[in-house]
């Protein structure tokens, strides 16, 4: 993995190799003083921004890392892999937080890519498994929550989504819809995606 500089994006700035397999995700804490980089190996590198020093790893997901979310006070993450384990972890030691989901019902996200949770309980059709769903993010205000399926869907729900919940579906992609991003500030009324098949950024505006 590079970090290249934002003035002129061929001077590298440094390059990590911890991780000997591809990086999925990559997330920033809140204050942009922590990198967490989810990989293949199943492990979370998590590094910090001030000299890009590696703080710790967190270890105990048995499959590619897919999603990762930080606190906003950056006192943990939370994490999903391939094999469906929803994940937390705290910082900057790194150690799991043994009381998982059930320990952190107060705390404030900053980011809702995990696809797995109370309020995104419902964003599974019947008859799919965990790996239906690609993608998942949440609007700027916290009211609607998106989702990309192999489908080729982009998916919009009410937040928060139980089962039985019925979304607006949208149809550009030609299938397999690998990620959602709402924007924010001025870009707080679009929503982007990324399809996985066609290798497209599409915009959709409300």
């Amino acid at each position: 993995m590079t970090i290249r500089s934002l003035d002129d994006y061929h001077t590298i700035i440094t390059e990590f190799d911890d991780s000997k397999e591809w990086i999925e995700v990559m997330e920033f804490s809140p204050d942009g003083s922590f990198l967490a980089v989810g990989s293949h190996d199943t492990n979370i590198y998590v590094y910090k921004s001030e000299d890009w020093s590696l703080v710790g790893k967190c270890t105990k997901h048995n499959a590619t890392l897919t999603c990762i979310d930080w606190a906003m006070d950056g006192s943990c993450i939370r994490s999903v892999c391939n094999a469906y384990e929803l994940l937390f972890f705290s910082i900057p030691d790194c150690s799991q937080m043994v009381g998982g989901a059930s320990g952190t019902t107060g705390t404030l996200w900053a980011s809702h890519h995990c696809k797995f949770g109370w309020c995104v309980d419902g964003i599974f059709p019947k008859g799919t498994d965990g790996t239906h769903i690609n993608g998942v993010d949440m609007n700027e205000d916290q009211s609607l929550i998106a989702a990309g399926d192999d489908y080729g869907l982009v998916q919009l729900f009410r937040n928060p989504c139980r089962k039985g919940s019925a979304p607006l579906s949208f149809r550009g992609h030609s299938e397999h819809v690998v990620r959602v991003k709402f924007g924010r500030g001025a870009l707080s009324d679009y929503l982007f995606s990324v399809g996985g098949y066609d290798q497209t950024l599409f915009q959709w505006i409300k």
